[in-house]
């Protein structure tokens, strides 16, 4: 058996390698370019660029768009979801500090 490779993981399983162009990430979502260049400009995902220029997606930044996309469908302005959504992720991450502090913590 050959020994175990040590490379990096891949990096199509890495949610941060910015592996989708903006059409094929539009085209994923069932939404438009312009959509996402508006989530951009609400500050929400910041897409990274090729050496071309072009923006690239990450699959985690698919995920943000995509719950954009399901507020907006619902009647929600693309500026307040973003707003929605960058609160829901600031809480989720207070929530597992919280936690750890209290994991941490000795009992009395």
């Amino acid at each position: 058996m050959p020994p175990r490779s040590t490379r990096p993981v891949d990096k199509l399983d890495d949610d941060d390698y910015p592996a989708y162009t903006m059409g094929r990430a539009a085209e994923m979502l069932g939404t438009t370019p312009a959509f996402l260049r508006a989530l951009g400009e609400h500050r929400l995902i910041t897409p990274l660029r090729s050496e071309g220029g072009h923006r690239r997606y990450t699959r985690h930044q698919l995920r943000l768009a995509a719950r954009a996309r399901q507020l907006v469908d619902t009647g929600t302005h693309i500026e307040a979801a973003c707003r929605i959504i960058i609160l829901e992720n600031q809480l989720e991450e207070a929530q597992r500090i919280n936690e750890e502090q209290r994991t941490r913590e000795p009992t009395s």
